[in-house]
């Protein structure tokens, strides 16, 4: 059993599942939601591989399994926050609102630090990392993100 690979996974899917959110608050359709997962997990085996967990981890249930139910669900903590700020809100009032944590708020930072860490292109998680603490409207890096090439979704 790959224990690394499950907690990365559990963990990154949260920030996932914050930016399908935000492609259901800025009402962008369910293409380009399957296609964030899909760049997303990319992003999260990328990572996981570098720290040492199995590649073949992320592409069972608690890989794809457990991104799929978090970013599509209507009782995800971690999508409902993404879907307010897609709407505008504020991550400060959104928070405020919320009985309960979204994990994949501190995630991102976690993961940002990871990032330079290890020298990995992860736009996606950048791109998170910039909406929630750099004030970046998320249209923009919505927009920004889909028009990405293909090919840089396999580099290291």
């Amino acid at each position: 059993m790959d224990l690394r690979g499950v907690e990365i996974g559990g963990a990154l899917k949260n920030v996932m599942a914050i930016a399908a959110g935000i492609c259901d608050g800025i009402n962008y359709g369910d293409n380009s939601k399957a296609a964030l997962m899909t760049r997303g997990m990319t992003e999260i085996i990328r990572l996981g591989k570098n720290m040492g967990a199995k590649g073949k981890t992320f592409r069972g249930l608690s890989g794809f399994g457990d991104l799929i139910v978090t970013c599509l669900s209507q009782h995800s903590r971690n999508r409902k926050v993404g879907e307010a700020i897609g709407k505008g809100g504020s991550l400060l009032e959104i928070q405020k609102r919320m009985k309960m944590v979204a994990e994949g708020v501190l995630t991102t930072k976690a993961v940002h630090q990871l990032r330079l860490k290890y020298s990995l292109e992860l736009p996606i998680h950048e791109s998170m990392y910039e909406i929630l603490f750099k004030g970046k409207n998320p249209k923009d890096s919505v927009s920004e993100l889909m028009s990405r090439k293909l090919s840089n979704e396999h580099k290291k």
